[in-house]
């Protein structure tokens, strides 16, 4: 997608509430890689991209950008946390980890694109091996040496069909076949149970420690010896339905070139993979003290190769980090992004400072987005037969008490909407199968009546909200 940095902005205006700096510089980040890929080759892998650091605290939308941003230009995308990798040699998460997760995520994505793109010729294929197993044809009568006569030395022989009995057989079964076939497709058989032979995928794994890290990697048997095991089978009985989708899954799978999804799923994560790493102020920081230092620098120089950009070793191949974008947060409120190594921050040169939201910010979020969460209970509800209506006076009140009890808690920002929703919602959402069909309306006092004592005893807001 050829998409403007205002184009980028605006779709992600569709989910995100404000944060407008931030989302510009997502923007341009992104549309420096489009550009980059007109260059000449020379050119174009002097340009690596400009990391970005996003400063804000916790639930103001830092997370859901770089995923929205990636969902936008349909890009691998992993996110990782800054504090489950240690430094190398002791416990904890190899960092080349977050490297070996974007390319899986990027086979994902490419094989689910190129099965859709056979779908149509997998589902007629599906649909045939469905007819095989509802109304197979016949097969004629063999007329070779019966093979226990042949080994004990009778050598007799089978009876051959008769041309016009094995003929009779197939045009009764080709008549059965047509008419199941118009049952099929006009949905009669949806329920019916069958019996298919499918792959078995609980293959045994063998764990090894890898070379770099003390990482658990499974590595299946079927992988590691190649072809020589056959693939083993098992029969399952499901229903027609059922069997419909397990054999078109089959058929895409056989019409689709694994080796080829696996070199276009390497150069789209080099090229036009994002990772973004949460947490980064929780490795900043220099920790003294006498012994073998499993320290927070350690992490932060361990992870500096990646950003810079190395080669990382995976199961599909070398992947190379040097065009990957990389986009790091932290609330940074102990910890300053100063804090961080020199080189570290130095591969970070965009930073970006979200804003705290203010009670306006709370009612948008809560009437505006596509996933606001108001249209997301009100979709669940509907299911049940019921249809809640939230009047503007209810959601004013409820940003009020979010804003509130941010300031007596801790603010975990628009985080705090769902508890709320949730609290609001609750007697509703219990006795919702008894009360449809019905239409509620919820207003400022209905707020007020489930909220009100909680938000007044400190104590228990603390808990319960």
């Amino acid at each position: 997608m050829d998409l403007t940095p205002k184009q980028i902005v605006a779709e992600l205006d569709r989910y995100i509430v404000g944060q407008e700096k931030a989302k510009r510089a997502v923007a341009i980040a992104l549309r420096n890689r489009t550009r980059r890929l007109k260059l000449p080759p020379e050119m174009r892998d002097e340009i690596t991209p400009k990391n970005i650091l996003m400063i804000g605290p916790t639930g103001v939308g830092k997370t859901e950008i770089a995923r929205r941003l990636a969902r936008l230009v349909k890009a691998p995308f992993v996110k990782v946390e800054a504090t489950k990798f240690t430094e190398v040699g002791y416990v904890g998460r190899d960092v080349e980890g977050m490297v070996r997760d974007l390319v899986a995520e990027a086979i994902r994505m490419v094989k689910a694109e190129k099965m859709e793109a056979v779908k149509e010729k997998a589902a007629a294929l599906a649909e045939e091996r469905l007819l095989d197993l509802l109304a197979p044809l016949p097969r004629r009568a063999s007329s070779s040496p019966n093979p226990l006569q042949a080994l004990f030395g009778g050598g007799g022989t089978q009876p051959a069909e008769d041309n016009a009995d094995y003929e009779a057989r197939v045009a009764s079964a080709q008549r059965l076949r047509n008419f199941t076939k118009k049952r099929l497709e006009r949905g009669e058989l949806e329920d019916e149970m069958v019996e298919i032979e499918v792959e078995d995928t609980s293959a045994p794994m063998l764990e090894v420690i890898s070379a770099a890290g003390v990482e658990e990697m499974g590595v299946n048997m079927q992988d590691l010896l190649g072809g020589l095991l056959p693939k083993r089978k098992k029969r399952r009985k499901v229903t027609v339905r059922e069997a419909r989708q397990i054999l078109l899954q089959e058929e895409a799978s056989k019409l689709i070139d694994m080796d080829a999804v696996t070199s276009e799923a390497i150069t789209r994560a080099e090229q036009a993979g994002i990772i973004f790493i949460d947490e980064l102020d929780k490795i900043a920081g220099r920790e003294m003290g006498a012994g073998p230092d499993v320290s927070r620098e350690g992490v932060q120089r361990d992870i500096l190769p990646i950003v810079e950009g190395s080669t990382v070793a995976t199961k599909h191949g070398q992947v190379k980090t040097n065009h990957i974008l990389f986009i790091a947060a932290g609330a940074f409120h102990v910890s300053k992004p100063s804090d961080l190594i020199p080189e570290l921050q130095g591969r970070f040169p965009i930073r970006v400072e979200l804003d705290n939201l203010t009670r306006e910010d709370f009612i948008r979020i809560l009437k505006e987005p596509e996933n606001a969460i108001t249209k997301q209970y009100q979709a669940l509800l509907e299911t049940e037969g019921i249809k809640v209506h939230f009047t503007d006076e209810a959601l004013e009140e409820m940003a009020d008490i979010a804003i509130q009890v941010n300031e007596q808690t801790e603010n975990i920002g628009a985080r705090r909407l769902h508890t709320i929703m949730e609290k609001v919602l609750e007697e509703i959402s219990f006795e919702a199968p008894e009360r449809a069909p019905g239409e509620i309306i919820i207003d400022r006092d209905y707020v007020r009546r489930h909220l009100g004592d909680i938000v007044k005893e400190r104590d228990l807001s603390r808990y319960i909200l």
